[in-house]
């Protein structure tokens, strides 16, 4: 029997995996969800650097936001990676939501990312 987290695990890996077969060069828009935050890296995996990041405890985001656990904070992060990484030069990404549903606070920051210009 697999525990919860080996389920996860698993998930993750097959994603990725599917990501780097159809990324084509493109970067990866990487997202992690704690219970009291939300992350987002654009990374470039053939040169394994990250080329732009955003969370909801920088510094200009957590003054405005009541709590880092909900879809405002999520789609604030959305917004600001995507300005970030087209200060960077990226504007054309794959999604890798890591094992998360695509639901709430992912899909939140995928949408308000994609409306701040990040194509994906």
């Amino acid at each position: 029997m697999f525990t919860a987290k080996d389920l996860f695990t698993r998930r993750q890996t097959r994603i990725r995996h599917q990501i780097r077969q159809n990324a084509g060069g493109r970067p990866r828009l990487s997202v992690f969800r704690s219970g009291r935050h939300i992350y987002a890296q654009v990374i470039d995996d053939s040169q394994g650097k990250t080329l732009a990041a955003a969370s909801s405890i920088d510094k200009d985001l957590k003054t405005r936001l009541k709590s880092g656990t909900d879809r405002a904070a999520a789609a604030e992060v959305g917004k600001l990676i995507a300005e970030r990484a087209t200060k960077a030069g990226v504007t054309d990404v794959v999604f890798d939501r890591g094992g998360y549903l695509f639901h709430g606070r992912v899909k939140a920051l995928a949408d308000a990312a994609r409306e701040a210009g990040l194509k994906f």
